[in-house]
């Protein structure tokens, strides 16, 4: 049994691309833990200050061209950052773009774990 994404998850999908609004919002049906959109489009500002701060390490981001969201695990309503909580996440992203015939970068699979970060990948979606 899934969940709805509430309002703020909607908005914050705004100017995505619409294959990963697509799988963002099968996941939320498929019935594994419930998540909310933290972040998706980017503007170069805001990815600026990202970097400043240490929240991110490029200005390339996928964010930037609506390629990239990220997603925060809830448990009873609050955001958490258990990673045992963003594994299944990834199980329900990934089975989502799996059903859907998309392809999906978790970033929790990077070298430098990130594991709120979904994107498509740049050689299937080229940023335009």
């Amino acid at each position: 049994m899934g969940f709805e994404l509430d309002a703020r998850s909607r908005a914050r999908l705004k100017g995505v691309n619409g294959d990963l609004v697509r799988i963002v919002e099968r996941a939320a049906l498929t019935g594994g833990a419930p998540f909310r959109v933290l972040e998706g489009m980017r503007t170069l500002a805001r990815q600026k200050a990202l970097v400043a701060a240490g929240a991110s390490k490029t200005l390339n981001s996928r964010h930037l061209t609506g390629h990239a969201v990220d997603l925060g695990a809830t448990v009873d309503g609050a955001v958490r950052w258990d990673w045992p909580l963003y594994a299944g996440l990834a199980r329900a992203m990934k089975q989502a773009a799996a059903e859907l015939g998309l392809p999906l970068v978790w970033g929790g699979d990077w070298k430098m774990r990130d594991g709120p970060h979904f994107e498509l990948p740049r050689k299937a979606y080229p940023a335009t």
